[in-house]
């Protein structure tokens, strides 16, 4: 089974040693989705369009190390996206972006997709930037009509959101042909927001078979018609909370494929237990991420998943 990991990668630009010096560091969440995803033991592909300059070469190289397969990524000599990061004093991350014209807003629609692929992974800002979005968008209606199992994180960013509104009714759209929807509990209020806002019991309503929500240090809740399943989180001293959402979403799905979810029939079937250890592995990756600065998921040898 091969997990197709869509969307942006770029290089976030995170203040060093708590001064005004710029460290560059790759990233991007679904870049980092696939990296978590490779380093797990995962069969991964990434589809997405990575620059041919420095900070592409040094993406794609991150994405070889970490065992990811690029038969699918695309190549252009535009510039990368950049993420100016802010860090708090807790560690949690805002960010502001550079993105005009960048290699991953033009991603073109791929003409096949691997027979093997049988999960897909959506979200981030490759959802917001035309014209790369409504690739994507048709993307994700299409895998999930041919059956894959599909999975969003919308990883809301405000700063990078302009039309509120109009994005909450776009989101609206993407539910049908979203199985699995990862939110944080800040997105979760985001996207209530509004005339067009919606709640987790509308994604349900509206074909959502989980709602993954993390709550940063305090665990995960996965949401489902049958009820909630709610896993505390792991006690670590944190770096920062870069990419940490992101290994939810990667571990989340590794686990799920690694135990028999070949289908949305199969991940209709998963009862509260079957939930409860998906988001207990999950929050283990994730204490990992955050133990360390940047986004630097785990790999298998350093997480169980029993």
């Amino acid at each position: 089974m091969t997990i197709l990991v869509c969307g942006e990668a770029l290089v976030d630009l995170v203040p060093q040693d708590g001064g005004p010096t710029l460290a560059p560091r790759l990233g991007g969440g679904p870049f980092n989705v696939a990296v978590a995803l490779g380093r797990l033991g995962s069969d991964v592909q990434f589809l997405s369009r990575i620059s041919t300059d420095p900070f592409g070469r040094d993406l794609v190289a991150w994405l070889e190390a970490s065992h990811v397969g690029l038969d699918v990524l695309q190549r252009g000599p535009e510039l990368t996206t950049l993420a100016l990061t802010t860090l708090g004093s807790d560690g949690s991350a805002e960010y502001s972006f550079y993105a005009e014209g960048t290699a991953d807003r033009l991603v073109e629609d791929p003409a096949t997709i691997p027979e093997s692929v049988t999960a897909a992974s959506f979200g981030t800002l490759s959802l917001l930037y035309e014209p790369g979005a409504s690739v994507y968008a048709a993307l994700l209606a299409r895998l999930h009509d041919d059956g894959v199992v599909t999975m969003l994180d919308p990883n809301i960013r405000p700063a990078a959101m302009t039309d509120g509104d109009g994005y909450r009714l776009r989101f609206r759209g993407w539910l049908p042909s979203v199985d699995v929807l990862k939110v944080s509990v800040e997105d979760a209020a985001w996207l209530a927001e509004g005339p067009s806002g919606t709640t987790p019991a509308d994604w349900l309503a509206a074909g959502v078979t989980a709602v993954v929500i993390t709550r940063g240090g305090d665990g995960i809740t996965v949401v489902t018609a049958g009820g909630e399943v709610s896993v505390d989180g792991v006690t670590v001293e944190v770096a920062d909370t870069i990419g940490a959402g992101d290994t939810v979403h990667g571990a989340m799905l590794h686990h799920l494929t690694g135990h028999g979810v070949d289908g949305p029939d199969a991940l209709r079937g998963l009862d509260d237990d079957a939930w409860r250890r998906a988001a207990e592995f999950a929050v283990r990756a994730a204490a990992i991420t955050v133990s360390r600065p940047g986004a630097d998921p785990p790999w298998a040898s350093e997480v169980t998943d029993g």
